[in-house]
């Protein structure tokens, strides 16, 4: 007997199996084909079990010889437990790990049996589950109409969503109709409590006067860049569902994959409730569809690498029924997906035209003041303001502010030239205000001047 080098490792499981009556030899004549220690103590609780095995296996072997135990006559009826193990003290422990060492993904993964134990503990019980997010989806929705990060991250620690996600992937691989049930049902019902409690709770605050009068959504960062999302929240969602299983298959601590997903999912699911409590339905379609995709995105990346992992049903005429039921659910999800994102693809255009339309203005204007001719103007910024009808938003008005040294001659010319310029770039009927601002050439201070407006120009789109 030595100290094996498979000490103190976290990669070590001790597995306790009953032995069902009249399979003692057989499953123990497999235990020794497979080179396996064990220890064997009677079972005198009077049920059809005649003994328990204890033996240690490293974590890439327990499911190939649980898999073979079942073969040889352990049923459903009989029990295992896996637990992690630091030390195991074995002469044969060390060629047994050596026989299942691999190159590949599968070494680091955890069993299906432990697979499965992980992907149902992860979701909480009905009234917790239903508690948690409704707890998040309120302090995510708290966090957004405060314009903090800090509290809309922590809304995110709180969300339990990371279990029916991946619980719903797990059940398609392993084909186990219950769990990808289960786990469909809770994202939806999470999905709507969500949006739901996110509405109630803004539309009271509302009511209540706790937040400013008037306050517009756009005027709010957390809020405004969900109420437009760009495909680039796609790449999010599908990190999250990847980073997901990656942790789950492989026992690391899911805790911060956890908020990945929820970083998905509860913030724009909030935003989508403020726009429905300021009855702006429209606003909230945008945050509505970047849910949606990102669930969507989440479930497709986990079946994929689930199954990319090695993870099959327990018996082999299972393996061609999930196969099918995840090419089914992968093409429902890739589809959805697609569509969806057709959308995030809309608002991204917009936005880069919105910003290629403000370079183009900048640079074009920065080279006309800094024209000898314009030596006393110089150009201190250009802002373009969007409309407010969401989803698809367009360039509404464009502020220009132009500092003036306090010998700049008439300011009339330079303000057509301006205009000018603005509307060579503009595709549609835009406003366009120009504000002037003296300098203080002493290195003083910059006084505004009263702005100067001009009607919309630009040809109609």
């Amino acid at each position: 007997m030595y100290l094996s080098v498979g000490s103190l490792r976290p990669n070590v499981r001790l597995v306790q199996l009953t032995i069902p009556a009249g399979k003692r030899e057989t499953i123990l004549d497999a235990l020794d084909d497979e080179e396996v220690d064990y220890v064997v103590t009677d079972e005198t609780s009077g049920r059809e079990f005649t003994g328990v095995v204890y033996f240690p296996l490293p974590s890439n072997a327990v499911e190939p010889v649980l898999d073979r135990l079942q073969e040889e006559g352990v049923s459903d009826d009989a029990y295992t437990v896996v637990v992690d193990a630091e030390t195991v003290i074995s002469r044969k422990f060390d060629r047994l790990e050596e026989r299942y060492a691999t190159d590949d993904v599968e070494e680091d993964r955890i069993s299906r049996q432990e697979l499965r134990t992980e992907a149902d503990e992860m979701t909480p019980t009905f009234w917790i589950y239903v508690t948690m997010t409704l707890i998040s989806a309120f302090v995510a929705t708290a966090g957004l109409l405060l314009d903090s990060p800090a509290v809309v991250v922590g809304s995110m620690v709180i969300a339990p969503l990371i279990g029916p996600a991946l619980g719903a992937s797990v059940g398609t691989v392993v084909n186990d109709e219950e769990m990808v049930r289960e786990g469909l049902a809770y994202q939806a019902l999470g999905i709507g409590l969500a949006i739901a409690g996110s509405a109630v709770l803004a539309w009271l605050l509302k009511t209540a006067n706790l937040v400013p009068p008037g306050l517009t959504l756009t005027s709010v960062g957390e809020i405004n860049e969900r109420l437009a999302p760009d495909l680039l929240s796609l790449i999010i969602a599908l990190g999250a569902g990847v980073a997901g299983v990656l942790s789950l298959s492989t026992g690391v601590s899911t805790a911060l994959v956890g908020v990945m997903i929820a970083a998905a999912l509860i913030p724009p699911a909030a935003a989508a409730g403020i726009a429905l409590a300021w009855g702006l339905p429209l606003a909230g379609l945008g945050s509505t569809v970047l849910v949606l995709v990102n669930i969507t995105s989440v479930n497709l990346a986990g079946l994929v690498t689930l199954w990319y992992m090695g993870y099959r049903p327990g018996e082999w005429f299972e393996e061609a029924a999930a196969q099918q039921k995840l090419l089914r659910n992968a093409a429902l999800f890739g589809v959805a997906m697609v569509v969806l994102s057709s959308f995030l693809v809309g608002t991204s255009v917009t936005a880069f035209q919105t910003a290629t339309f403000e370079t183009e203005v900048e640079q074009d204007l920065g080279e006309l003041l800094d024209d000898p001719a314009h030596e006393e103007y110089r150009l201190l910024s250009v802002q373009v303001e969007m409309t407010e009808n969401f989803p698809f938003r367009h360039q509404d008005r464009v502020i220009v502010t132009v500092g003036r040294t306090g010998e700049a001659a008439s300011q009339s010319a330079v303000t057509d030239e301006i205009y000018a310029v603005v509307d060579g770039h503009s595709e549609r009927e835009v406003s366009v205000q120009v504000r002037y601002v003296d300098i203080d050439q002493r290195g003083g201070e910059f006084e505004p001047e009263p702005r100067v407006d001009r009607p919309a120009v630009g040809v109609p789109a």
